[in-house]
Protein backbone atom coordinates (compact mmCIF):
# COMPACT_ATOMS: atom_id res chain seq x y z
CA UNK A 1 0.00 0.00 0.00
CA UNK A 2 1.65 3.34 -0.97
CA UNK A 3 1.48 6.11 1.98
CA UNK A 4 0.73 8.70 -0.43
CA UNK A 5 -3.37 8.41 -1.89
CA UNK A 6 -3.54 11.84 -3.51
CA UNK A 7 -7.46 12.34 -2.31
CA UNK A 8 -6.00 14.93 -0.22
CA UNK A 9 -4.48 17.40 -2.64
CA UNK A 10 -7.50 19.89 -3.09
CA UNK A 11 -7.69 20.24 0.86
CA UNK A 12 -10.24 17.86 2.11
CA UNK A 13 -9.79 14.66 3.80
CA UNK A 14 -11.78 11.56 4.80
CA UNK A 15 -13.54 11.31 8.44
CA UNK A 16 -14.15 7.63 9.28
CA UNK A 17 -17.10 6.20 7.44
CA UNK A 18 -15.83 8.53 3.99
CA UNK A 19 -17.50 11.83 4.57
CA UNK A 20 -14.79 14.47 3.72
CA UNK A 21 -14.44 17.55 5.24
CA UNK A 22 -11.35 20.56 4.83
CA UNK A 23 -8.31 19.86 5.95
CA UNK A 24 -9.05 23.47 7.94
CA UNK A 25 -11.54 22.73 9.34
CA UNK A 26 -12.01 22.76 13.61
CA UNK A 27 -12.73 18.82 13.55
CA UNK A 28 -9.29 18.04 11.59
CA UNK A 29 -7.23 20.79 13.70
CA UNK A 30 -8.12 19.07 17.04
CA UNK A 31 -7.58 16.11 15.47
CA UNK A 32 -4.68 16.89 14.39
CA UNK A 33 -3.35 18.66 17.66
CA UNK A 34 -4.03 14.98 19.16
CA UNK A 35 -1.68 13.56 16.88
CA UNK A 36 0.83 16.06 17.60
CA UNK A 37 0.04 15.49 21.21
CA UNK A 38 0.83 11.64 20.49
CA UNK A 39 3.99 12.54 19.03
CA UNK A 40 4.84 14.52 21.78
CA UNK A 41 4.50 11.80 24.21
CA UNK A 42 6.18 9.64 21.78
CA UNK A 43 9.34 11.98 22.89
CA UNK A 44 8.77 11.64 26.56
CA UNK A 45 9.77 8.04 26.24
CA UNK A 46 12.45 8.07 23.16
CA UNK A 47 14.08 11.04 26.04
CA UNK A 48 14.44 8.09 28.53
CA UNK A 49 11.36 8.24 31.10
CA UNK A 50 11.73 5.48 33.29
CA UNK A 51 10.18 2.07 32.52
CA UNK A 52 7.04 2.57 35.27
CA UNK A 53 6.31 6.25 32.83
CA UNK A 54 7.31 4.89 29.60
CA UNK A 55 4.43 1.85 30.09
CA UNK A 56 1.92 4.38 30.83
CA UNK A 57 3.29 6.92 28.74
CA UNK A 58 2.25 3.96 25.95
CA UNK A 59 -0.80 2.98 27.35
CA UNK A 60 -1.89 7.02 27.12
CA UNK A 61 -0.82 6.75 23.52
CA UNK A 62 -2.97 4.53 22.68
CA UNK A 63 -6.13 6.03 24.26
CA UNK A 64 -5.21 8.84 22.22
CA UNK A 65 -5.34 7.20 19.30
CA UNK A 66 -8.85 6.35 20.40
CA UNK A 67 -9.48 10.36 20.92
CA UNK A 68 -8.47 10.66 17.47
CA UNK A 69 -10.81 8.02 16.00
CA UNK A 70 -13.56 9.84 18.27
CA UNK A 71 -12.87 12.72 17.00
CA UNK A 72 -12.71 11.32 13.33
CA UNK A 73 -16.67 10.19 13.75
CA UNK A 74 -19.63 12.51 12.27
CA UNK A 75 -21.90 13.05 15.06
CA UNK A 76 -24.74 10.32 12.79
CA UNK A 77 -22.18 7.97 11.93
CA UNK A 78 -22.75 3.98 13.44
CA UNK A 79 -18.80 3.10 12.96
CA UNK A 80 -17.81 0.83 15.49
CA UNK A 81 -15.10 2.07 17.82
CA UNK A 82 -13.32 2.43 20.81
CA UNK A 83 -14.51 4.95 23.34
CA UNK A 84 -12.86 6.87 25.99
CA UNK A 85 -14.19 6.22 29.75
CA UNK A 86 -14.72 7.47 32.72
CA UNK A 87 -12.61 4.60 33.85
CA UNK A 88 -9.61 6.02 32.21
CA UNK A 89 -10.18 9.28 33.34
CA UNK A 90 -10.13 8.24 37.08
CA UNK A 91 -6.91 6.08 35.71
CA UNK A 92 -5.45 9.26 35.07
CA UNK A 93 -6.62 10.49 38.55
CA UNK A 94 -5.20 7.15 40.41
CA UNK A 95 -1.46 7.73 38.42
CA UNK A 96 -1.63 11.67 39.65
CA UNK A 97 -2.36 10.58 43.04
CA UNK A 98 0.36 7.49 42.81
CA UNK A 99 3.11 9.75 41.47
CA UNK A 100 2.00 12.63 44.02
CA UNK A 101 2.57 10.59 46.63
CA UNK A 102 6.26 10.34 45.72
CA UNK A 103 7.09 14.05 45.55
CA UNK A 104 7.46 17.13 47.32
CA UNK A 105 4.84 19.23 48.26
CA UNK A 106 4.59 22.14 45.71
CA UNK A 107 4.86 25.48 47.63
CA UNK A 108 5.65 27.42 44.52
CA UNK A 109 5.40 28.08 40.75
CA UNK A 110 8.33 25.97 38.89
CA UNK A 111 10.12 26.49 35.43
CA UNK A 112 9.29 23.94 33.05
CA UNK A 113 12.65 22.01 32.41
CA UNK A 114 15.01 19.95 34.56
CA UNK A 115 15.90 16.04 32.79
CA UNK A 116 15.22 15.44 29.19
CA UNK A 117 12.39 13.01 30.19
CA UNK A 118 10.65 15.51 32.46
CA UNK A 119 11.30 18.67 29.75
CA UNK A 120 9.47 16.49 27.33
CA UNK A 121 6.71 15.80 29.32
CA UNK A 122 6.47 19.32 29.96
CA UNK A 123 6.69 20.36 26.61
CA UNK A 124 3.84 17.32 25.92
CA UNK A 125 1.83 19.00 28.56
CA UNK A 126 1.65 22.93 26.74
CA UNK A 127 1.04 20.65 23.63
CA UNK A 128 -2.05 19.17 25.78
CA UNK A 129 -3.52 22.15 26.32
CA UNK A 130 -3.44 23.22 22.76
CA UNK A 131 -4.79 20.16 21.82
CA UNK A 132 -7.79 20.74 24.76
CA UNK A 133 -8.51 24.07 23.30
CA UNK A 134 -9.19 23.43 20.38
CA UNK A 135 -10.83 20.11 21.36
CA UNK A 136 -13.26 22.49 23.41
CA UNK A 137 -13.59 24.46 20.47
CA UNK A 138 -14.93 21.86 18.18
CA UNK A 139 -17.31 20.96 20.93
CA UNK A 140 -18.70 24.28 21.46
CA UNK A 141 -19.31 24.09 17.97
CA UNK A 142 -20.74 20.68 17.53
CA UNK A 143 -21.34 19.61 20.95
CA UNK A 144 -20.28 15.79 21.99
CA UNK A 145 -22.63 13.05 22.73
CA UNK A 146 -22.99 12.13 26.49
CA UNK A 147 -24.09 9.23 28.40
CA UNK A 148 -27.03 9.46 31.07
CA UNK A 149 -24.35 9.60 33.71
CA UNK A 150 -22.17 12.37 32.21
CA UNK A 151 -22.56 15.42 32.63
CA UNK A 152 -19.21 16.72 30.78
CA UNK A 153 -18.60 14.53 28.11
CA UNK A 154 -15.57 11.94 28.44
CA UNK A 155 -13.71 13.40 25.88
CA UNK A 156 -13.31 16.64 27.61
CA UNK A 157 -12.42 15.21 31.16
CA UNK A 158 -9.50 12.78 29.89
CA UNK A 159 -8.02 15.61 27.73
CA UNK A 160 -8.12 18.20 30.85
CA UNK A 161 -6.93 15.25 32.86
CA UNK A 162 -4.44 14.41 31.07
CA UNK A 163 -2.37 17.78 31.45
CA UNK A 164 -2.31 17.40 35.20
CA UNK A 165 -1.12 14.12 34.40
CA UNK A 166 1.85 15.19 32.12
CA UNK A 167 2.42 17.95 34.80
CA UNK A 168 2.64 15.04 37.55
CA UNK A 169 4.66 13.29 35.37
CA UNK A 170 7.34 15.96 34.57
CA UNK A 171 7.89 16.44 38.28
CA UNK A 172 7.62 12.51 38.42
CA UNK A 173 10.74 12.24 35.83
CA UNK A 174 12.62 15.02 37.71
CA UNK A 175 12.61 13.42 41.22
CA UNK A 176 13.55 10.07 39.62
CA UNK A 177 16.87 11.26 37.91
CA UNK A 178 17.57 13.57 40.96
CA UNK A 179 17.03 16.33 39.15
CA UNK A 180 15.93 19.49 41.01
CA UNK A 181 12.93 21.75 40.13
CA UNK A 182 13.68 25.45 39.09
CA UNK A 183 11.98 27.31 41.37
CA UNK A 184 10.04 30.85 39.26
CA UNK A 185 10.75 33.63 41.04
CA UNK A 186 10.28 37.30 39.64
CA UNK A 187 13.38 38.79 37.64
CA UNK A 188 15.36 41.33 38.76
CA UNK A 189 14.92 44.44 36.39
CA UNK A 190 17.71 47.04 36.31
Amino acid sequence: MKIYTRTGDAGQTGLLGGARVDKHSLRISAIGDVDELNAAIGMVVAAGACHLSAGRLRRVQSRLFDLGAELALPADSEYAIDRLTAEDVAELEGEIDSMEATLPELKNFILPGGSAPGAAAHHARAVCRRAERSVLLLHAAEPFATTDSETVPTILQFINRLSDWLFVLARFENEQLHVPETIWSRSQRP
